[in-house]
């Protein structure tokens, strides 16, 4: 399967068709996870990025998440990852003094089954990040079934433990570093074993914990939801662990939003998301749970200014000190950005 096949295709037209103004629009917002494409056919970069951000909603700051984008193309080849995070602190540095303040923090790539090696690559993105590198994403998605994966960062079974790749990770907490996990949500027990075993350093759940519903998961909804459930209120029980609210525009997740005549509206995303998020937000409680765009990839789904509205509807009965944690808070703490 094509890289390209593994993403929704991006139609600005019919986005168009659909994209709502957005709601409480005067609420601060901090995006917590979003990323720079620079691939064939597929470029969403500051500019696209800024778009978005500013179509309506109060965006004030995001975290950049590694996407491998503009490595080095020179020099050893365990250090190029840095060129990512160079790069992006260059482009943003600009915004720091205003508002939005895009790529506040940022989290890079680093090989963590390099073991204890790793460290120098986690110096030099600590050096390349302008004060604002804040840890590391080494995707460990696995599937018997390869074509859920992106061929790019597809990874082998069992990663998480691994002995090399846990002598990677337990270099991030002593450099004061947060790990973020995307993995698919067969995997959140490993995450579990990990995350106990390193209670010191900071995980972040990308993407409401990897909900997959297409091929071999989608004929069993019913027991994908509670297997998922099981294992993200088990997850909840350790302090160390957050999760992102957010992710569920993907092809993996099987909303098949993008099937529609015209993107949907907040109000269906609201209705779509909410028993995976408001489970998120029961079992994590709103500190420990912070809302995200995962821009570009999943405006396959819907708009931008939409994805914000839905999370706005989805916690209108909560309390502002609550809706602050989510939409700001949480992330502002956990990324270290006040």
């Amino acid at each position: 399967m094509s890289t390209s096949s593994n993403y929704l295709p991006v139609r600005a037209e019919w986005l168009a068709s659909g994209t709502e103004p957005a709601l409480e629009p005067d609420m601060p917002i901090i995006d917590a996870h979003h990323h720079f494409y620079e691939r064939p056919g597929w470029t969403y970069m500051l500019d696209q990025y800024l778009e978005d951000v500013t179509s309506g909603h109060n965006i004030t700051a995001s975290v950049y998440m590694q996407a491998l984008t503009r490595y080095r193309t020179s020099g050893p080849e365990e250090l190029r990852p840095a060129g990512e995070i160079e790069y992006v602190a260059g482009a943003t540095a600009p915004l720091q003094k205003g508002k939005p303040q895009v790529a506040k923090g940022m989290v890079g790539y680093a090989n963590l089954r390099r073991g204890a090696a790793v460290r120098e690559v986690l110096e030099a993105e600590l050096q390349a990040g302008d004060g604002r590198f804040r840890g590391v994403r080494h995707l460990v998605t696995y599937d018997p079934d390869t074509t859920l994966a992106n061929p790019l960062t597809a990874a082998p079974r069992g990663l998480l433990l691994d002995k090399e790749y846990r002598a990677g990770f337990s270099q991030l907490a002593p450099l004061g570093l947060s790990y973020d996990a995307w993995l698919f949500f067969p995997q959140l027990p490993e995450l579990f074993d990990l995350a106990k075993t390193y209670p010191e350093t900071p995980i972040i759940i990308n993407h409401c914990g990897g909900v997959v519903r297409i091929a071999s998961y989608q004929d069993h909804r019913k027991e994908i939801f509670d297997s998922w459930s099981r294992s993200m209120r088990e997850l909840a029980q350790l302090p160390n662990v957050y999760v992102k609210v957010g992710g569920l525009g993907m092809r993996i997740n099987g909303f098949d939003f993008e099937k529609g005549e015209r993107p949907p509206s907040s109000k269906q995303l609201a209705e779509a998301w909410k028993p995976w998020m408001m489970t998120c937000i029961e079992a994590f409680g709103p500190n420990r749970c912070m809302f995200e765009s995962n821009f570009p990839v999943d405006k396959g789904s819907y708009p931008y200014s939409n994805g914000w509205n839905a999370f706005k509807r989805m916690t209108s009965q909560a309390s502002s000190e609550e809706r602050t944690a989510l939409f700001r808070g949480t992330v502002e703490k956990v990324y270290r950005l006040a």
